[in-house]
């Protein structure tokens, strides 16, 4: 005994799987984008802290070219006797002093200002897995669309492998995992 299915009746099934599809494929997509836009809070802290130690950087870098020049001018002045050498050497201690204190904190500064470099590239690249996930899941949701519209069940499966990708690239991001595709990346970026 055969056992014919109505039109009516796969209809019905393709539109309550396209409904599901697009139920479980959302709610990933608004879970993943908490985490993302929280991600990119943190980028936009790393990238500000980043910049502000830069421009600490650059000030103490300017303090001590002049604390290098005021001690050349001093050395010049004592050479031509217009200062004492006792005032000179109590000078030339100090600004020698404060130029040691200078190239200290430079490398501190360096090495901060790379430290909030390399937190903005490692969450960078958690924000592409994002971006990447969302792509994927816009398309399975659209493509998902088409097949209730145009009754192709190929396309509902299409959307189911690119809803997959999808998934998989937001749970990457969520939970840190190393899959990234930079050739894909970069094309997007």
């Amino acid at each position: 005994m055969e056992i014919e299915i109505s039109s009516e009746a796969k209809n019905k099934r393709l539109n309550m799987l396209v409904a599901i599809t697009v139920l479980l494929l959302s709610v990933n997509m608004a879970i993943y984008k908490v985490k993302d836009d929280n991600i990119v809070q943190a980028m936009q802290l790393a990238k500000a802290d980043a910049v502000d130690t830069w421009s600490e950087y650059q000030a103490k870098k300017i303090k001590l070219h002049l604390t290098e020049n005021t001690l050349r001018q001093a050395d010049m002045l004592a050479e031509s006797g217009a200062i004492k050498p006792e005032v000179l050497r109590k000078e030339s201690a100090l600004l020698q002093a404060e130029t040691a204190r200078y190239k200290t904190d430079l490398q501190q500064l360096q090495q901060r200002a790379k430290k909030f470099e390399a937190q903005y590239d490692a969450l960078n690249y958690h924000d592409d897995q994002f971006d990447m996930s969302d792509a994927a899941l816009s398309i399975a949701i659209a493509v998902a669309a088409v097949a209730v519209l145009t009754d192709v069940w190929f396309l509902l499966y299409f959307s189911w492998l690119a809803g997959a990708i999808g998934i998989a690239f937001g749970l990457a991001g969520f939970f840190g995992w190393q899959l990234h595709p930079d050739w894909l990346a970069a094309l997007l970026s």
